[in-house]
């Protein structure tokens, strides 16, 4: 069953370095297993930044977590707060388009 991971984190870096940092990482997530697709988002109220992680299982989900990619994040970013929550798929509203199947 697939599996998001939703990751928010708070800094105290200027938006456009956040965005610099981005970018910077964004192709080693391309060669993440069980990855399908990763949105990068952003709070307009608080500046607070996410990533929101669709994989295919829990287990790519678990694997990801244990990786030197994930576990800088936090560091990464500067992150002063930082949340992690996991969900399994129950089913996609439009199962026709990505980045989950029904």
């Amino acid at each position: 069953m697939a599996a998001v991971l939703f990751v928010r984190i708070k800094s105290r870096l200027e938006t456009k370095e956040i965005e610099r940092r981005f970018l910077e990482r964004r192709p080693r997530f391309l060669e993440v297993p069980g990855l399908v697709q990763k949105i990068y988002g952003r709070d307009g109220a608080t500046g607070d930044v996410c990533g929101i992680y669709f994989f295919e299982n829990n287990a790519a989900v678990d694997a990801f977590r244990e990786t030197e990619l994930a576990q800088t994040i936090p560091a990464a970013y500067e992150a002063i707060d930082i949340r992690r929550e996991v969900y399994e798929v129950l089913y996609p509203l439009r199962p026709e388009r990505g980045p989950v199947t029904g």
